[in-house]
C-alpha cells in the first residue's frame, strides 16, 4: 500500500500473505490519528 502524508509517499509492505476484509477510508480522504484504514482477515 502507498500512504501519502505531508506530501510524502510511504510504501507499506506486508510481512505475510492475507486478504483484505474491509477498507474504511476512501482515496483522498483525510484521516484522524489512529484511524483504522484497512482490516485484514
Amino acid at each position: 500500500a502507498v500512504i501519502e502524508a505531508m506530501k510524502m509517499e510511504n510504501i507499506l509492505k506486508a510481512e505475510q500473505d492475507g486478504k483484505v476484509k474491509k477498507v474504511s477510508a476512501a482515496a483522498g480522504e483525510s484521516l484522524s490519528v489512529d484511524q483504522i484504514i484497512i482490516e485484514f482477515e
